[in-house]
């Protein structure tokens, strides 16, 4: 994987960069929508390419560890092929769901033992094998295993947490290092910051990473119950540290102004379920607000979804349509939504990228934000 910085806005610390792999560019900042199981939730993989125009899906190791299973990904030829998505993937390490278990599952300083949510079968990982796993399933970016400490712990709980990960860190990356890719492509590994809210964990954890050298680095365990501003200020401290030739990508976050934030703190990926999540539930991120499909205020309403027609939705179908949809819980609700969230959100990093190589991001953010939380 290469990586191209090519602007940093003159007024703050947002880019606009380039990726390279051997599936494909992804211009940055971007979004990738998160296909847990292999698929995007209710999404076909053609209107992921041609209708959302995504340019890298995300995958995750634990659900895929579990279902369909390593046996069959390896005799697929691996996830792209299991798919049918010829672009890139990133897939997490599954430490998120996985400590997210807490009562199905125990940590060690070998890794993790934990029960299946399926069947209650025992397992383990471990920093080798999600390695392992994360070659079968054949991802472009892998990510190292790490526990996603919750935003409400404590120091001392946060520090042993870090430090451990720490450990698994220098593991993963020697058997990243000493393995070789399944499917005769390029994979990169991508070490975790970690460090809760704590501003001296957080840097310590940035320093060691940066010091690793890889071609990418993530910022994860924001977003997991502390306040926003926090998470902020950690983005801050966290890329005053990390490289500047290198993608950040910030796990699992987040909201329209989420990404916004984000992005002008320095941050080039991002991932979240919550276009799909929420779409499947009525609600709809536009430029205008969000949007409950519920409400009876639709019911008569037959303008388009967006308000100005924004060519990156299905104008085809009015906001009255979509509430009868929702309505009448056909199946088609929760796909026009997911279609039109993950669109919008992929729109939303675009235009940032315009607005940053134009040397105004902050300023247009500014109006962004004042919008985005609007209910309509």
């Amino acid at each position: 994987m290469k990586f191209e910085l090519q602007h940093t806005d003159a007024k703050c610390h947002a880019r606009a960069g380039l990726i390279t792999t051997d599936h494909g560019e992804i211009e940055t900042p971007i979004f990738m929508p998160v296909g847990t199981l292999g698929s995007v939730k209710g999404v076909h993989t053609r209107e992921i390419k041609e209708d959302i125009k995504a340019q890298i899906i995300l995958g995750n190791t634990y659900h895929l560890y579990l279902r369909p299973g390593l046996k069959i990904l390896e005799q697929a030829g691996g996830l792209h092929k299991f798919n049918g998505w010829d672009k890139p993937i990133l897939t997490d390490s599954g430490g998120f769901q996985v400590f997210s278990l807490s009562d199905n599952r125990k940590l060690t300083e070998e890794g993790c033992t934990f029960r299946s949510h399926i069947d209650g079968s025992k397992h383990i990982f471990t920093p080798e094998n999600v390695v392992d796993t994360q070659r079968i399933i054949g991802a472009d970016i892998i990510m190292a295993l790490d526990e996603c400490t919750p935003g409400t712990a404590d120091y001392n709980y946060a520090k042993k947490s870090w430090e451990r990960t720490q450990r698994w860190l220098v593991r993963g990356l020697k058997h990243f290092d000493e393995t070789e890719p399944k499917y005769g492509y390029s994979q990169t590994f991508f070490p975790i910051v970690q460090g809760c809210t704590y501003k001296d964990l957080r840097q310590r954890s940035a320093e060691f990473i940066a010091e690793q050298g890889r071609e990418g680095n993530a910022i994860g365990g924001l977003a997991v119950g502390e306040p926003a501003e926090v998470m902020y200020e950690m983005i801050e401290v966290v890329n005053e540290i990390l490289p500047t030739d290198k993608p950040r990508y910030l796990m699992g976050v987040g909201t329209p102004v989420n990404i916004l934030e984000g992005i002008e703190r320095g941050v080039d990926m991002f991932d979240c379920v919550m276009p799909t999540r929420n779409g499947r539930n009525g609600m709809l991120f536009t430029k205008q607000g969000i949007m409950n499909m519920r409400n009876l205020k639709w019911a008569n309403d037959f303008s388009p979804i967006e308000a100005d027609g924004a060519s990156y939705v299905d104008t085809a179908y009015s906001r009255a349509y979509l509430r009868h949809l929702f309505i009448a819980e056909e199946l088609l609700a929760l796909q026009i939504a997911s279609i039109h969230n993950l669109a919008f959100y992929l729109w939303l990093v675009k235009e940032a990228r315009k607005h940053i190589l134009a040397d105004d991001f902050s300023s247009w953010k500014a109006s962004m934000v004042k919008q985005l939380s609007v209910r309509l």
